[in-house]
This record gives C-alpha cells, sequence and structure tokens, in this order.
C-alpha cells in the first residue's frame, strides 16, 4: 500500500470552530480526511495491543495553535507515520489499522448507511447486480457476488473486485483494486468518470488455474478474463493461433480455449497504458505488463521493429514512487508525474536504476508488490485462500474516535455485515444498519470539501523504498 497526507484542509464545525483536516490518500487516491486526535488515538490502541516500541514514532501533541511552518512539520510528520504503519506487516493487517481506515471513509463521505443495487460486471460485460448495503466493506460484497454465481467458497479469494474505467474508444484501464478496508460502493461513487466494479482473478501464478478449472463457475470466470485479455490485445498470439482460438470460442470449447491460451506470451499479465522509459534509452515509448514474476517492457523502434525487455522480480532490490510538480497556480491544477524507479540486478555486482513515467506508476507498483507476496507465500507452502482467509475480519471490535470528539465503538464481524458500523457492545443486538450517531460536525459534500483543500506546492515527493523481500543474489551465469 502506498500512503501519503498530500495536503491538508479547513473543516468548520456547527459551534463555528474550526479544525485541520488530514487528507490521507491510499494507492494515489482520496481515501480519508481525519483529525490529528483522531491518529493520535490510532496510535494508542496500536501501541496498547503491540507494545509502543513496535509501533512508529508519532508527532508529538502541541498545546498552543500551529504556525503554518509547524502545520506543514506535523503534515509531514504524520505522512512518515502512517507510511510506516502501512510498511509494517503486524501493524498494517490488523483489524484495528483496516477498521480506522473503513470507518474514517465512511465518516469523510458521510454517508448514511442505506440498500443499494450494487453492479458488478465480468470482464465480458455480463452485469451481476446484488443488495447490498453502503456501508458493507469489499470482502463482505465478493462473498456476496460469489454467493450469487454460484463459486465456491474455497476459490473465493483467488478473485478480488476492481475499479476499471472504460475508454471512449471501448480500451479499459484498470484503476486499482478495491481492498478491505474500503466501502465499494463510497470508493466507486467518489471517482469521476465511467467507472465499474469488476470481478478478476487476483493471482499471477497460472498453475492455479488448475484447480479453478475443475469448477463449472470457476472455469467461465477465467473463459471470459482470457477472451477479454485476446480481443484486447494483452495476450499476444501468431495468426494461426487467433484462428484457432476463433474456433474453439465459436463451438463452445472453453477448457479447450484457456488450454491453448495459457500457453501464449502474457496469458494472465496485466498491461497498463503506453507511458516512458530511460530503459533502453532516456524516453522511449513503452508498453508495461505485468505478470508471472516479472515486469514486461516493449518498445518500438523507428524502423517498426519491437523489444522486449524482462525484469524479473527477484532481481529487483528494491522500489519506490516519486511525485513531481504537484501545486496549483493561478487557480489551476498542474499536471501530477508520477514516476517509478526500481534498483535491478543486471549482473554481478552491477544494479542499475530503471525509471518507468506513468499516471499508472502507484499501480504497477501494486502489482508489483503482489507479484512479491505471491512468490514468498509459496515458498511457506501456505496456500493462497488460506492467506486471506487468515486476513479476513474476525469479529473483533475497537473504539473509533470521531471527528467531534466523541467515541464509537466499531464491530468488524462480517456476521454483522448489515450493520458493521455497529455499537459494538455484546450485550446490544443490530436491529438497523444505520449508526447509532451521526458526526455533530457540518461537513460539506465532497466536492465541495476537494475543492477548498489548499494544495502546497510540492516537488519530488518521494514514497518510501519498498525493499523486496524475494530480492536474491543473481549471478552473471544466470542472467
Amino acid at each position: 500500500m502506498h500512503f501519503s497526507i498530500p495536503d491538508t484542509q479547513d473543516i468548520s464545525e456547527e459551534s463555528g470552530s474550526s479544525y485541520v483536516g488530514y487528507n490521507i490518500h491510499i494507492n494515489g487516491i482520496y481515501h480519508c480526511t481525519v483529525r490529528y486526535k483522531q491518529l493520535h488515538n490510532l496510535n494508542e490502541q496500536l501501541k496498547k495491543i503491540h507494545g509502543a516500541n513496535n509501533v512508529p514514532e508519532f508527532p508529538p501533541k502541541k498545546f498552543l495553535p500551529l504556525s503554518s511552518s509547524q502545520l506543514e512539520e506535523r503534515r509531514a510528520y504524520l505522512e512518515k507515520y502512517i507510511q510506516s504503519v502501512g510498511q509494517t506487516p503486524h501493524l498494517m493487517n490488523t483489524e484495528i489499522f483496516n477498521g480506522f481506515l473503513f470507518s474514517a471513509q465512511q465518516e469523510s463521505f458521510h454517508d448514511k448507511c442505506q440498500q443499494v443495487s450494487l453492479d458488478v460486471f465480468l470482464m465480458n460485460g455480463y452485469k451481476i447486480t446484488i443488495d447490498a448495503n453502503t456501508n458493507e466493506r469489499t470482502d463482505q460484497i465478493l462473498e456476496k457476488v460469489c454467493c450469487h454465481i454460484g463459486l465456491p467458497t474455497n476459490y473465493m479469494f483467488y478473485f478480488s473486485l476492481f475499479l476499471i474505467s472504460r475508454e471512449d474508444d471501448g480500451d479499459i484501464i484498470i484503476t486499482r483494486k478495491l481492498q478491505n478496508f474500503e466501502s465499494p460502493y463510497i470508493s466507486k461513487k467518489s471517482l469521476q468518470g465511467n467507472h465499474r466494479i469488476f470481478l478478476r482473478k487476483s493471482y499471477w501464478d497460472p498453475g492455479y488455474d488448475v484447480e479453478i478449472m475443475t469448477d463449472k463457475v470457476g472455469l467461465n470466470l477465467l473463459y471470459t478474463q482470457t477472451v477479454s485479455d485476446v480481443e484486447r490485445g494483452w495476450i499476444v498470439c501468431s495468426k494461426d493461433t487467433s484462428s484457432h482460438l476463433a474456433t474453439l470460442q465459436a463451438t463452445g470449447a472453453k477448457k479447450q480455449y484457456l488450454d491453448v491460451a495459457r500457453t501464449l506470451k502474457y496469458y494472465g499479465y496485466v498491461q497498463f497504458q503506453p507511458c516512458t522509459c530511460d530503459y533502453p534509452y532516456p524516453g522511449a515509448a513503452v508498453i508495461v505488463s505485468a505478470g508471472y514474476r516479472e515486469l514486461n517492457l516493449r518498445v518500438t523502434l523507428d524502423n517498426g521493429e519491437i523489444k522486449e525487455g524482462c525484469f524479473k522480480v527477484t532481481r529487483m532490490r528494491c522500489w519506490r514512487i516519486t511525485t513531481h510538480n504537484e501545486r496549483i497556480e493561478d487557480g489551476q491544477r498542474k499536471e501530477q508525474v508520477l514516476e517509478l524507479g526500481f534498483e535491478y540486478l543486471m549482473a554481478r555486482d552491477k544494479l542499475q536504476w530503471i525509471t518507468i513515467t506513468s499516471n499508472q506508476a502507484i499501480l504497477i507498483s501494486v502489482c508489483l508488490q503482489s507479484i512479491v507476496d505471491e512468490l514468498l507465500l509459496k515458498k511457506t507452502g501456505m496456500k493462497f485462500n488460506q492467506r486471506n482467509e487468515d486476513a479476513r475480519f474476525e469479529g473483533e471490535a475497537f473504539n473509533y474516535m470521531k471527528r467531534d470528539g466523541s467515541s464509537q465503538r466499531i464491530s468488524l464481524s462480517l456476521s454483522q455485515s448489515s450493520s458493521s458500523l455497529s455499537d459494538g457492545h455484546p450485550d446490544s443486538t443490530p436491529k438497523s444498519p444505520v449508526r447509532n450517531s451521526e458526526p455533530t460536525l457540518s461537513i460539506r459534500k465532497l466536492s465541495d470539501k476537494l475543492s477548498a483543500i489548499n494544495l502546497k506546492q510540492t516537488v519530488n515527493r518521494v514514497q518510501p523504498l519498498m525493499e523486496n523481500d524475494a530480492f536474491e543474489g543473481i549471478g552473471d551465469d544466470d542472467l
């Protein structure tokens, strides 16, 4: 996860007083606005459970109003703090941290819990409509979708929900994978443009296909996604192979279609929008794809020849995200330039930084991390779905401090999906999917709130290095 607090905003209370809100962005997308004391309360709960020595340093309280420079200093410290928590597995993968982010999103968007019809699409455009609550998390919506289409529970976590936008020319752009600390309904509603929620597989190793293909529904899901990838050119195939696949598709031979497609280059890869890279030469126009254990770059030379470079994730020592020129001038927001840089073992004792400039740099980084996580998972011998099941909320509860200073007991039990923001009292029985009390703050609409954000000029904002735990020494003979 890539966390940042790029800016702040002034929020007014009904009493006439005001306070500073810190805007948390996750994977490059606005997620919520919180007060300093809310993050302080989160820190205290994390220290209580994990010990003060196992939690990153938190910026201290100040008893006098902050000057502009002190406010900027606090913003930077809070950003460093939440980035550190986000890179510490035993803190990041906890009910308290995920519950905090989930509740903060609910409060920031001020959406009352209500029943809605939520559309989830397959890659062939087939629409699945489910009844949902606006305060249901991603894992709860995923479970409802899989139940609706009849996918067995043991295959559910091989798939995930994604936000995908469709361009005017019919092309699709994967915006991001939805996480369990957010409401799919709220996240989709907050984005501009033609975004839809799609169901796609969430693994990289094609070896997992074999088991999933034994189930009829699982086979259909893999088939529809693969056909979509072939039609969009994400999977490269010769003219003869393309003709053979078309014949299999026309006859409904889904398993045979997949058997052929799984042998093709870029099967199961995610392709990103055209971008530039400083490899093989500065300013090279490239097509980047992420797939099984590698990041692939294709560049078209002046003579029309296509060259490709394959960068194995096990040879990436680390990577980082850099944001350039994030500022507002004369009321107009300047374009934000994102770069993904990774340090690669080119040869024995030779490491080289390679930089990709892309507006999907954060998504590429997230894909790299998930590939690494999957590789490490296989080394431990743990099953893919076991990892996900262990990460689910297990009925824990925590105290969420609202921005008005009141405290709310939050239950994260999956069995209470209709009222996941209940008071959590052991004697209470959820009766209605409505929060116990609404904030007393005067919260503006999201569009008004975001337009009021005071962006400070920020040049070369660099996310912390993402160390690659799968990195291993490779000798010249192996290159």
